[in-house]
């Protein structure tokens, strides 16, 4: 699987979220701090992470962005999914467009592959991740970086 910088991104940023919006909507500015990844980035990302329900946003002062359902129920593929992404292992479409009119020698390898991938994903719920003490550690970490600087 090649998960690109979108799909890692999305993913980072929406845990981060998850462990802030206790206080209120979580900002852009925020994540970006914390996350070091660009707010024109995550805007972006946010964007179509919103369209596809994953988040909601409240505009204005104090404004922000909150998850649109509970972190039990949002799989790490929801994430990846709403950002575009895919877990496809295999260049090819489908059987047909593998190179030329007939299916290549690799293609239900890759396909299989891509599957148990995309399992996986859809068996990690955000709620799981910021169980594991060390990521609750990272995160602590990171607020009291941030909030030094």
């Amino acid at each position: 699987m090649r998960l690109t910088t979108k799909g890692r991104y999305a993913v980072t940023a929406v845990l981060d979220m998850a462990f802030h919006q206790d206080k209120g909507p979580v900002s852009l500015a925020g994540i970006s701090e914390r996350q070091n990844i660009s707010l024109s980035y995550l805007e972006q990302l946010f964007s179509k992470l919103r369209r596809n329900e994953v988040v909601t946003s409240t505009r204005g002062p104090g404004g922000g962005y909150k998850l649109n359902r509970a972190a039990e129920e949002i799989s790490v593929s929801d994430v990846i999914a709403a950002v575009d992404e895919n877990c496809e292992m295999a260049k090819c479409e489908d059987a047909d467009s593998c190179g030329g009119e007939y299916q290549c020698l690799t293609h239900d390898l890759w396909q299989e592959l891509s599957n148990e991938i995309r399992s996986f994903l859809d068996g990690i719920t955000l709620a799981e991740i910021m169980a594991s003490e060390s990521v609750r550690e990272v995160s602590e970490r990171q607020d009291n970086t941030t909030q030094v600087a």
